[in-house]
């Protein structure tokens, strides 16, 4: 007879519970990016001049995503810690504050976007592709506004571990998106064919659609009763809205960090041609899809360690993090095993130009081999947020994607005339230097700190 192993049952019940998480979190995200692959598969069946733009235009739009994300990544840690102290009752300030600051970046990102052409011009991106660019990001930035919005609503159910409505409003929104963006960028029911522009004009859409769609349900179901979201009106806090920042401003520095890494090399690969772009955008929507799957799980990560840390748990802060980042390891052996084995016909999914096709295949396989470091990083990092620990990975980050990685790619691509290719084995090289060190600061973190039950504290941890 075996014997029994309490450490067993702990192991099991934790990823049970993270998997449980986890899976509505992956479809939402998947269908978030569902946004963009709808986006480029219909572009590239318009034009491959289309598509050059939209993936130009979505490199742009994709900074003010991660900046507004990446603030209101404060809100589901704040959330879950409160929520495993028992003390739901504050969860209402946190929201009305987080609401304040959602306003206010999604404002600032509106004209950020709309003022992007100076950045256009910097880059050096194909002339013939200008035009065509700016109108996509005049019309996607009446979007940003909702995409803030729609992020605090995300991270107050993300943070109550109710993850399941994530996934139903962002396979809605792709309900709608798919027919939209069909009529607007083909040109059907008597409306002039769009390109680009009714490409951003169908996503700006949609992303209000799915905003006021979300927040009426948290309004009317009952999960979200007794936490007194809208009991009172308040003005803005600048304590709490400060609070938010101070966990907030590092993730965005650090999503813009990586994100950056990416953007900055599909607009230095806009500079080589169109078919390079499009190749580009072909490989990266592929990765970027598979990404959404280990982002889910850190998000999962997150929570289940802000509830180890509200409740004091510190044995239960190892088990969320290690059985978090174990599994994201395993669904990363999936992805990495399609990308270098049916790259072709990944490829052929996108786009019907055969030269398009051989260069996507190319870096489709180097997408592969960056799998696992890209996984152990966004998973590592999900357990540091969920210890509310965002000022060193961000510096990890920003030194291993711009110290090393983009030095790296830059001098591959120009210098020894690699190319695209070049540029991707530098985003290789800077995920698997942080992929090392978000790695073991969590693990030095979750053997040497200690925490105890937010109950016993007045104030939540900064």
């Amino acid at each position: 007879m075996k014997p029994y192993r309490p450490e067993r049952v702990r192991l099991a019940h934790e990823m049970r519970a993270t998997v449980l998480l986890a899976l509505p979190l992956i479809l939402a995200q998947l269908a978030a990016m569902g946004s963009s692959v709808i986006d480029t598969v219909l572009a590239g069946h318009v034009s491959a001049h289309v598509l050059g733009a939209v993936a130009v235009g979505t490199n742009i739009w994709s900074l003010a995503i991660v900046s507004g994300i990446g603030i209101m990544m404060a809100v589901p840690p704040s959330v879950a810690q409160f929520d495993g102290a028992g003390r739901r009752l504050e969860v209402g300030a946190v929201f009305r504050q987080a609401l304040w600051l959602a306003l206010g970046m999604g404002v600032l990102l509106w004209f950020a976007v709309r003022h992007a052409a100076p950045l256009i011009d910097l880059i050096g991106v194909t002339p013939s592709l200008r035009h065509d660019v700016q109108r996509f990001l005049l019309a996607i930035s009446w979007g940003a506004p909702a995409l803030t919005c729609y992020f605090v609503l995300r991270g107050l159910s993300e943070g109550l571990s109710l993850t399941r409505p994530s996934m139903y409003f962002g396979f809605g929104g792709l309900v709608v998106l798919v027919p939209l963006g069909y009529v607007l960028m083909f040109g059907k029911l008597g409306i002039p064919p769009q390109g680009a522009h009714g490409c951003g004009v169908a996503t700006a859409i949609v992303l209000w659609l799915e905003m006021l769609a979300f927040g009426v349900y948290v309004l009317c179901h009952r999960h979200y009763r007794g936490l007194g979201l809208l009991d009172r009106f308040d003005w803005p806090d600048l304590r709490r809205i400060g609070e938010l920042l101070h966990i907030g401003l590092p993730m965005a520095v650090t999503l813009l960090a990586e994100a950056g890494l990416f953007v900055a090399t599909g607009l230095i690969i806009a500079t080589l041609g169109e078919s390079v772009v499009a190749s580009h955008q072909v490989a990266i929507n592929v990765a970027s899809v598979f990404f959404m799957i280990p982002l889910g799980l850190a998000m999962a990560i997150t929570v289940r360690v802000g509830n180890a840390v509200g409740r004091g748990d510190e044995r239960g802060v190892r088990y969320a993090g290690l059985c978090g980042i174990g599994l994201t390891l395993a669904t990363q052996l999936f992805s990495a095993t399609l990308m270098l084995c049916l790259p072709h016909y990944i490829a052929m999914l996108y786009t019907h130009d055969p030269h398009v096709i051989t260069l996507a295949v190319q870096l489709i396989m180097l997408a592969g081999l960056f799998q696992f470091s890209d996984g152990i990083q966004v998973a590592s990092n999900g357990a540091l947020r969920g210890l509310k620990d965002t000022r060193v990975p961000m510096a990890i980050t920003l030194f291993a994607y711009w110290v090393i990685g983009m030095p790296v790619g830059w001098w591959l691509a120009f210098h020894h005339g690699m190319g695209a290719r070049g540029m991707w084995i530098g985003l290789i090289s800077g995920l698997s230097v942080a992929a090392v060190m978000l790695f073991a600061r969590f693990w030095r973190s979750a053997w040497k700190q200690r925490w105890r039950p937010l109950s016993q504290r007045m104030t939540a941890p900064a």
